[in-house]
């Protein structure tokens, strides 16, 4: 009847209080960097000027992920919706400890690169977009760290592969094109594979909220039927490639050591743990069961993956290919976790996820330091940089003691963690191999070390014979741009190492909420938000 008005009971599909204003937090990441990169595109022909907003911008991220994080720890779980519509009708972000301790340290990361960059990226490469693309790199990947919905963990793996796309072919080198060929090729079919599985997801349950799938796959008679066995076949490989695991971690090796080195640092340090994250948050939060069937499997593919990577990395002469396997490497002691599936194992994978960002990003600028000093990547041209700088081969030295698990560094305890883990699944053979690629590993870092550091000079000439350096164009080898990201990153590796009792809490802090994940699910669905 014309005039009439009917009263509507909005509670159960609306929130109607307002948001809290600790709450806004959760979006702060994605709002900073869209609008940092906006900013920065707009004027990006002020080629001096960009760092200093691309430096400010990454900073307020690292604050704005700090801040996030604190909030979590004191208030657990917190939910935020779009257009305040309640899961499952609307878009969750759902930020837990696992989430926002990878996106701070992420940004941290980030950070580093964005002030290395001001020493390597040049006015070129500054003008076509190297701080746009890095602000909007991290905006996909804060947005895949802390969203609580699978098709929005797709949209924000779009955002970083598109932005990781051009920041890979800056320069326009032959070689970045051949490299972004290989890496556009793989992820393109991954993420084919991750929307297909999405759809069958969606199609089999009507939601996709993350904590909604979690209670309708548990209240399942048979949660490991044969369609979501498809499904969890499917992630696994779409994750897998996206994470550089046996056998689809070709485009690796191929990519990672064609862009400027900050470039490379940056996704070696954050590109494979997003698919690792999600692999995490899919097969323990989403589909248990089909972990549990499939555990065999992925153990499997965790030792090809380790093994893969070290001997890959004894292979190598130049510098950046050998540290690309070193990734990979890495990749299969995280997924050693996921396989064993265990609080104790998953606490490991998160841990080592942590370490690995940190210690991968200052490899990297490590090897373009040495680049610097000696004019090549190829250990056969390079031979003296003790000599040149006691402490940096000091630096050196303990960030291969770190990424090969030894102490007193980083690298060691989720080792520790993850090599226990598997001995009391029953899974010994899992755990030797973690322990037999940290051995190549350390046979491969310290093949790099004494060629590049404790030998005399480069290949075929007399030690501490001086020689012609060609470093990148633009690089400023004394400036405090090159060597502050570096310090910083080593001096978490160290702390991490010596004082590990903060990251084991929140990994496994992390591990606990998504293998119990019942704090997840009432703050999806109690209205919080």
């Amino acid at each position: 009847m014309a005039g009439s008005s009917v009263s509507v009971d909005l509670s159960q599909a609306m929130i109607t209080a307002p948001v809290a204003l600790g709450d806004w937090l959760v979006v702060a990441p994605s709002l900073i960097t869209i609008l940092g990169g906006a900013l920065c595109l707009m004027l990006r022909k002020n080629t001096d000027l960009q760092p200093k907003l691309g430096i400010g911008f990454l900073a307020l991220l690292v604050v704005a992920n700090l801040a996030l994080l604190i909030r979590v720890l004191d208030q657990g779980v917190i939910t935020m919706v779009m257009g305040s519509w309640l899961p499952p009708f609307g878009i969750a972000f759902t930020v837990d400890s696992l989430g926002v301790t990878l996106s701070l340290i992420g940004s941290i990361v980030a950070f580093c690169g964005g002030v290395f960059g001001a020493a390597t990226v040049d006015s070129t490469g500054r003008r076509y977009g190297f701080y746009p693309f890095l602000l909007l790199l991290m905006t996909g990947v804060c947005g895949a760290f802390l969203t609580g919905d699978i098709f929005n963990l797709y949209v924000w793996f779009e955002v970083l592969l598109i932005s990781s796309y051009g920041l890979l072919v800056l320069g326009n080198d032959r070689i970045q094109l051949d490299g972004a060929v290989k890496y556009g090729v793989l992820n393109l079919i991954g993420t084919n594979l991750f929307l297909i599985a999405t759809g069958m997801l969606y199609g089999i349950f009507g939601t996709l909220n993350m904590a909604d799938l979690a209670m309708k796959v548990a209240a399942l008679e048979n949660p490991a039927s044969g369609t979501l066995a498809t499904v969890a076949a499917l992630y696994f490989l779409a994750f897998a490639m996206k994470a550089a695991a046996f056998p689809v971690n070709f485009w690796l090796p191929a990519s990672y050591h064609t862009p400027n080195v900050v470039v490379s640092a940056v996704f070696a340090g954050l590109l494979t743990k997003v698919g690792v994250y999600a692999l995490i948050r899919i097969f323990v939060l989403i589909l248990p069961a089909s972990r549990g069937y499939m555990a065999d499997v992925i153990a499997l593919v965790a030792i090809a993956t380790l093994l893969t990577g070290a001997i890959g990395a004894l292979a190598q002469s130049e510098v950046r290919r050998l540290l690309g396997y070193v990734v990979i490497a890495g990749i299969g002691s995280m997924l050693a976790g996921v396989a064993v599936g265990s609080t104790l194992a998953v606490s490991g994978a998160i841990f080592y996820a942590v370490h690995s960002i940190i210690v991968m990003t200052a490899l990297y600028f490590a090897a373009g330091i040495m680049n610097m000093m000696g004019g090549s990547y190829d250990l056969r041209q390079l031979g003296g940089l003790y000599q040149k700088s006691a402490a940096f081969a000091a630096v050196f030295l303990v960030l291969g003691f770190a990424v090969s698990g030894l102490p007193p560094f980083s690298g060691f305890w989720p080792k520790v963690i993850l090599v226990d883990a598997a001995f009391a699944d029953g899974r010994a053979w899992l755990g030797a191999a973690i322990l037999f690629s940290g051995f190549l590993t350390t046979l491969a870092m310290g093949r790099v070390w004494i060629f590049a550091f404790w030998r005399g000079g480069p290949e075929g000439t007399a030690d501490g014979e001086t020689v012609a350096v060609t470093g990148e164009t633009g690089t400023q080898l004394s400036g405090a741009a090159v060597w502050l990201p570096l310090g910083i990153l080593t001096a978490l590796v160290v702390y991490f190492g010596l004082q590990p009792e903060w990251m084991l809490e929140l990994s496994t802090q992390g591990a606990s909420g998504i293998v119990e994940p019942l704090g997840y699910l009432r703050s999806v669905f109690g209205g919080q938000g």
